[in-house]
């Protein structure tokens, strides 16, 4: 053991000499240290400028998800409203536009003027309208004191007043006087918007179009078809549920049932022919006989084949047409 000590020795020095070395190697980390420092601060600098660069998402079409009700498959929900859809269709076979016309112009018209007001109050206005000034030309170049006093009783009368005498001089100034046959067009003209170039879209040239007005707007979330509350993405939702040949007439069907049963403040549940498959079922009178009290008549016809009694349309001059069914 005593001959091993010295070599012991001699390793230790060894040893201890090599560890006084060392301590020159942390001299030149700190250097190391600085330059990854530099590295990592020029990383964070560079970081922003990649983070907002979305440039994909800014990019990409806007869509609106279908959002089914909660535990309804989105293949369920689109079964249940083509299903309504149908059931609607038959209750009501003879669905049009209420508003009395004879031609694109007066269509447009008339839509413009139905905005805040009812569309018999409408179609009690118009024919003097029209009478004084039947085409766009005549419009356009007509007084506006005297317009105002056609369209006073339909509410908003000047503002009325501006965008019909307006949208009949950009007919005349832009379209040659006929009224254009695509959305993009139509949208361009005073107080048409959607839902206005729709209606003339669908009604007076075939092209299928979704009207979304107040009462499409409030059944299509009792029917829990959309939850959505802009008309663009309600347009966009419920043109997805549905083939594009149908949009029109569904709009014809959704609007004339919210406006004989399912009103907005208390719709007829009880006399509802599409009860069954409403999700809403419940918010109004559920009681049948007093639910048939709240039904409303209208000119232009009422569901009555579906219900008990079975009531007759009217037709345009207000004479009862035939029944339900008949033919």
């Amino acid at each position: 053991m005593g001959e091993q000590t010295p070599g012991g020795d001699e390793k230790t020095t060894k040893a201890t000499k090599a560890a006084k070395a060392a301590p020159v190697k942390p001299k030149a980390a700190p250097v190391k240290k600085a330059a990854a420092k530099k590295v990592r601060a020029a990383a964070k600098k560079a970081a922003p400028a990649k983070a907002a660069a979305p440039v994909k998402k800014a990019g990409a079409p806007r869509t609106v998800e279908v959002r089914p009700p909660s535990g309804e498959s989105r293949t369920a929900l689109v079964r249940r409203a083509r299903r309504i859809n149908r059931e609607l269709a038959e209750v009501y076979p003879y669905a049009h536009p209420e508003l009395d016309f004879e031609s694109p112009f007066q269509l447009i018209v008339a839509t413009v003027l139905s905005a805040q007001t009812t569309d018999l109050r409408v179609n009690q206005t118009t024919p003097a309208l029209f009478a004084k000034y039947p085409t766009p030309e005549d419009l356009a170049a007509a007084n506006p004191e005297e317009v105002e006093e056609i369209l006073r009783p339909t509410g908003f009368f000047r503002a009325k007043t501006k965008s019909v005498i307006g949208l009949s001089k950009a007919l005349v100034e832009d379209f040659g006087g006929e009224v254009p046959g695509r959305l993009e067009d139509l949208v361009k003209l005073p107080g048409v918007g959607r839902k206005t170039a729709f209606v003339v879209l669908g009604n007076a040239f075939g092209r299928p179009g979704i009207t979304v007005d107040t009462h499409f707007q409030r059944l299509v979330r009792r029917f829990g078809w959309t939850d959505e509350t802009d008309p663009d993405k309600i347009e966009a939702a419920i043109g997805a549920l549905f083939p594009k040949s149908d949009w029109t007439d569904l709009s014809h069907h959704v609007i004339w049932h919210g406006r004989r049963i399912c009103h907005a403040r208390k719709p007829a549940c009880g006399a509802c022919p599409i009860a069954p498959l409403c999700p809403a079922y419940g918010e109004g009178e559920t009681d049948p006989e007093k639910a048939k009290k709240l039904l409303k008549y209208e000119k232009g016809g009422f569901p009555g084949q579906r219900l008990n009694p079975p009531q007759a349309y009217l037709d345009a001059g207000g004479r009862p047409a035939p029944p339900l069914g008949a033919g």
